[in-house]
């Protein structure tokens, strides 16, 4: 027994292990081709003692279950358990589902959009300015060789700015026989500047300033409307217009074109030459009207004018004078506006000379002064003529009329202009008649406001959401009488529909029977015009109802939850509210005190310093910040004052 036992040999993996590990005796070991299985030694199934894997069966026969497999399981989780139970019952999915969390917030408008119609926050520059060119005017110079009329000539272009891509372009605009091909000057891309800084924007144009593209030099003279109110818009100064110069050639040309209109004057020469003939040949002198005729011929004064018809159903009529400058006569047109209901005969005033005075004479060809004819200095505005004893105000000139008075005349016609422009007429609306007392105010104001009356639409999400509240407040009669003292009534207030309920309190000995004293209905309070709203009902409060003044002592717990919870609503329910309003009296000994503080005296100190608190605003205070004293409840004034 004592004798050691022989080691067992070691197998031929074990073996080579050793050699790996550096065994002594070992020989080296090369290169193994089964390496992961080395590594997996030691990692396996523990072997049994006959040295083979398999597995002792577990299976069993019993006479009431059959086949049973003996071999325990593993054990049943807490979290299997509770999944089983819940199966059980009939329902579990709707119930689990109810359980899972909701998402924060709602569907978004953002979401229903397709990403292919949204806009974006920042938008680029091909969608912010699409379609919006800055329009500048602008010439440049060119010398002129070989023409013995001019040296040099003025070449009109226009400036396209295209900001949705900072594009350029330019155009000539076309002249009559002017022997240049014109048009498309530059065709749109982006110019670079003349230092190679980047492009041509629109930092770089500015009306009087000069412009260099591509070695030529561009005078800007002026803009459009849309690009100074675009350049106004970012605050940025423009410049002013400035006419553009005319050349030598420009001055010959409307030269000539005006002398083939024959718009010249005749020169002083021929007409002395043309009097000279008349007279050669006998002919009378020519008159004041003939030489008045030639000069001032289709030259006509324009003016607006009206007229007030002060007779019944009469309006303001519109005119427009001419006075003709060549003969001194006068025709005056009505302007009638589109469906203005007056027939198509605009004359009111055939053309003809226009005296001072009008009047008729008793027996034909009877002599009468005229009182002299209207001249040109007789016609200003905001004066008026006689016209058919009718007084016409004058009240704007055209350009030619004003041009005319300040260049003959210095008199300014458009200072004196009047503004005619009609004030919108207002129709006066009759109010509704007063409601008889049969149905609801709502029927009766349709049956007013339309032939076939519809009912009155309620408030539909008003009475989803408040359906079944009553808001009850206990109230006494406060009408002086002794024996109404002892009385007591509910105020029910139902939110959804807006309606008011009274019923008395029975009490004994009283005289009166308990019961309805006003149906539930929609009331309006007397002192607003209104019908009763929750804000008009509050402890403290005296209302009048059915003639009678009501005041409210007192409300159930469940109003004052109510209104509690819905402060932006009814303010005298908001602690907050209520404790900023006692800020005048913050620093008080009597708040200070963290025995608290009595609610009568605490109204007291808040009378005292102007403000009055109501007993709903004490309640609410009571609520928030009262503790239970010997003497009854106390408000933490500490805390009221930390509440501020």
């Amino acid at each position: 027994q004592g004798s050691a036992i022989p080691e067992p040999p070691l197998p031929p993996r074990a073996s080579c292990l050793c050699a790996a590990r550096g065994a002594p005796g070992a020989m080296p070991l090369n290169k193994s081709q089964s390496l992961p299985g080395i590594l997996a030694l030691g990692a396996g199934n523990a072997r049994p003692i006959d040295g083979s894997f398999a597995r002792k069966t577990t299976l069993a026969i019993m006479r009431t279950h059959g086949a049973v497999d003996l071999m325990p399981g593993p054990k049943a989780t807490a979290e299997t358990l509770a999944a089983a139970e819940k199966v059980r019952f009939a329902g579990w999915r709707q119930k689990e589902h109810s359980l899972l969390p909701r998402p924060k917030s709602a569907v978004k408008v953002e979401d229903l959009v397709p990403k292919n119609m949204t806009h974006p926050r920042v938008a680029p520059a091909w969608l912010k300015h699409d379609k919006q060119v800055l329009r500048f005017y602008g010439f440049f110079q060119e010398s002129v060789v070989e023409r013995p009329d001019e040296n040099c000539r003025y070449r009109v272009v226009n400036f396209m700015y295209y900001m949705e891509d900072g594009t350029l372009s330019m155009g000539e605009p076309k002249v009559e026989n002017s022997g240049i091909p014109q048009g498309s000057f530059l065709k749109r891309h982006r110019v670079p500047r003349e230092d190679g800084m980047g492009f041509v924007g629109p930092d770089d144009f500015r009306c009087g300033q000069e412009i260099s593209l591509y070695g030529r030099t561009y005078h800007i003279t002026g803009c459009d409307r849309f690009t100074r109110w675009f350049y106004e818009q970012n605050g940025i100064d423009v410049g002013e217009d400035a006419p553009l110069p005319e050349d030598q050639w420009q001055k010959s040309y409307k030269f000539q074109k005006t002398a083939e209109r024959g718009g010249l004057p005749p020169s002083a020469q021929a007409m002395d030459a043309k009097l000279l003939g008349k007279l050669s040949v006998g002919a009378a002198p020519a008159d004041k009207k003939e030489m008045q005729f030639l000069l001032n011929d289709r030259k006509v004064l324009r003016f607006k004018a009206y007229w007030d018809d002060p007779t019944l159903y009469g309006g303001r009529i519109y005119f427009i004078v001419h006075y003709y400058l060549a003969d001194n006569t006068v025709e005056i047109n009505e302007a009638h506006c589109r469906n203005s209901g007056r027939d198509a005969y605009p004359v009111f005033f055939k053309r003809g000379p226009l005296t001072k005075n009008f009047g008729t004479n008793p027996y034909p060809g009877m002599l009468r002064s005229d009182g002299g004819r209207v001249q040109p200095e007789d016609l200003m505005v905001g004066q008026t003529i006689n016209v058919w004893n009718r007084n016409v105000t004058l009240y704007d000139v055209d350009d030619f009329t004003q041009k005319f008075y300040l260049e003959y005349m210095d008199v300014d016609q458009k200072a004196n202009a009047i503004d005619v422009t009609e004030q919108p007429i207002r129709h006066a609306k009759l109010a509704p008649p007063p409601h008889n007392g049969i149905g609801s105010a709502e029927d009766s104001l349709i049956n007013c406001q339309m032939i076939q009356p519809k009912p009155h639409k309620p408030d539909v999400a008003k009475l989803m959401v408040l359906s079944g509240e009553n808001l009850r407040f206990e109230a006494k009669m406060v009408n002086g009488e002794p024996e109404d003292e002892c009385r007591r009534f509910v105020i029910s207030y139902f939110p959804d529909t807006d309606r008011i309920a009274v019923y008395e309190q029975p009490v004994r000995n009283t005289g009166h029977m308990g019961g309805k004293f006003l149906e539930k209905a929609k009331v309006k309070n007397p002192d607003t015009g209104k019908y009763f709203e929750l804000k008009d009902l509050y402890v403290g409060k005296t209302v009048r109802i059915c003639a009678q003044p009501l005041q409210i002592i007192r409300a159930d717990e469940h109003c004052l939850q109510y209104l509690e919870a819905r402060p932006e609503e009814f303010p005298w329910a908001d602690p907050i509210a209520c404790a900023k309003r006692l800020i005048p009296i913050s620093g008080d000994e009597e708040m200070k005190d963290e025995a608290g503080i009595d609610p009568d005296r605490l109204k007291e100190l808040a009378a005292d310093s102007g403000v009055d608190l109501v007993d709903h605003e004490v309640i609410t205070l009571l609520r928030a910040f009262g503790v239970d004293g010997e003497r009854g409840p106390l408000i933490m004034g500490p805390r009221v004052v930390e509440a501020m």
